[in-house]
């Protein structure tokens, strides 16, 4: 006669093997999706841009991080760039200004260019390339520097200014456009690492756009901000749209809808659909993208 223990234990053990059964079959089936198509759907092309990538692939040693990514970034656009973790996203981020040129191992193949001027070229100076192309990082980085000084030292070490005059210009309008000037204007020789963490993110920001770029990249950079912060760094995002090309990475989907006009969708190094973002968050056309924006994975 079997005990209730041990038909208590059986019903257990069936829970947990359909269960398992259960995740099973899903986990096949991203992976059955994922095998069906690695070409992009969507719109990768666009008519006016900034920035074109063609057959970009990254390597981190025997790791191959991106696979063969094609995307056009426009003219004064904030395209989103989203997936799960480890996704490849940061990493072909930073390929638009060669970050991953400080990386030990790491190597990008592929075509990059900026304006028709390849950006991987030998004859390139990353220097010069890494104010045209500005980034703002994760984690608000200002100087141990004066709020002032924070803004002045690329437009001076680039001779973006003839004189005291000029610089002082450029200070202030990187600091109105940043949104930043009226709560800092009284205090511009106090450290900016005494601002409050939003404060910082848009000081960075401001930093950035004091050496005239022409895209601005952005890795996650609310994900250390409170919602206050976040809100009004996001006003500026939009704000800023109206003079530079803006590429952000983010985990947050809300975010891309509320910041971007294009998004792109990154899964394990490839870009599996970019297009219109509310098209991607309404009607995506890979089964992947749906699975990642209803949360079925990530």
């Amino acid at each position: 006669m079997t005990s209730l223990t041990e038909s208590a234990d059986k019903t257990v053990d069936k829970s947990f093997d359909d269960t398992t059964v259960t995740e099973a079959i899903e986990v096949e089936h991203t992976a059955t999706v994922a095998r069906e198509n690695r070409e992009t759907v969507g719109e990768q092309f666009v008519d006016t841009a900034r920035m074109t990538c063609r057959d970009v692939d990254v390597y981190y040693s025997d790791k191959h991080a991106i696979k063969n990514v094609t995307l056009d970034i426009g003219h004064n656009e904030v395209i989103a760039m989203i997936g799960p973790s480890g996704c490849g996203k940061s990493t072909f981020l930073r390929c638009l200004n060669r970050m991953n040129d400080t990386i030990d191992g790491c190597r990008v193949s592929g075509t990059i260019e900026i304006d028709g001027q390849d950006i991987y070229h030998k004859s390139m100076d990353v220097v010069p390339l890494r104010a045209q192309v500005g980034m703002v990082f994760q984690k608000p980085n200002p100087f141990p520097k004066s709020i002032y000084e924070n803004i002045a030292y690329g437009p001076r070490i680039h001779g973006l200014a003839q004189n005291k005059a000029e610089l002082d210009e450029i200070v202030e309008r990187s600091l109105e456009r940043a949104g930043l000037w009226d709560e800092v204007k009284d205090r511009m020789e106090q450290p900016g690492t005494g601002l409050s963490g939003g404060q910082q993110q848009r000081l960075c920001i401001a930093r950035t756009i004091a050496v005239s770029p022409e895209v601005i990249l952005m890795d996650e950079p609310c994900s250390a901000l409170d919602p206050i912060a976040t809100a009004k760094v996001e006003e500026l995002i939009d704000e800023l749209r109206e003079h530079y090309t803006i590429a952000i990475v983010t985990h947050s989907m809300q975010q891309a809808a509320r910041v971007s006009q294009r998004t792109a969708y990154f899964h394990l190094g490839d870009l599996i659909e970019v297009g219109e973002t509310n098209q991607i968050f309404t009607n995506p056309r890979h089964q992947l993208t749906e699975d990642y924006i209803t949360g079925r994975f990530g």
